[in-house]
């Protein structure tokens, strides 16, 4: 295995585990998740509902990965990280306010 190769293959078990462990931590206890819960206690059938959600976080995936491989030849990472981390701190604002609303 030459040094190139080495390089690639960190490169992707990198990017697996990273993607991997951002998702995983991200649906965690989420409304996904639950609803698979639900489901699968309902239906009595965990492994159909364990298909049928798997395919569904696939098909979102691969929306996200195709929507996020068209706008980075539109956009440059800077641009991007700037945009992204404008809309987090607008979001994170708006539901600090609608939950401050809500509780005072």
């Amino acid at each position: 295995m030459n040094k190139d190769d080495e390089n690639i293959e960190k490169g992707f078990v990198s990017i697996f585990l990273t993607s991997f462990t951002t998702i995983f931590i991200a649906e965690l206890g989420d409304k996904t998740q639950l609803a698979t819960l639900m489901l699968s206690a309902e239906s009595g059938k965990p492994m159909i509902v364990f298909l049928g959600s798997s395919f569904a976080l696939l098909c979102s995936s691969i929306a996200g990965v195709l929507i996020g491989k068209w706008i980075s030849t539109k956009i440059s990472k800077e641009k991007f990280s700037l945009f992204t981390g404008i809309l987090m701190t607008l979001v994170s604002v708006w539901i600090g306010y609608t939950i401050f609303n809500i509780n005072y």
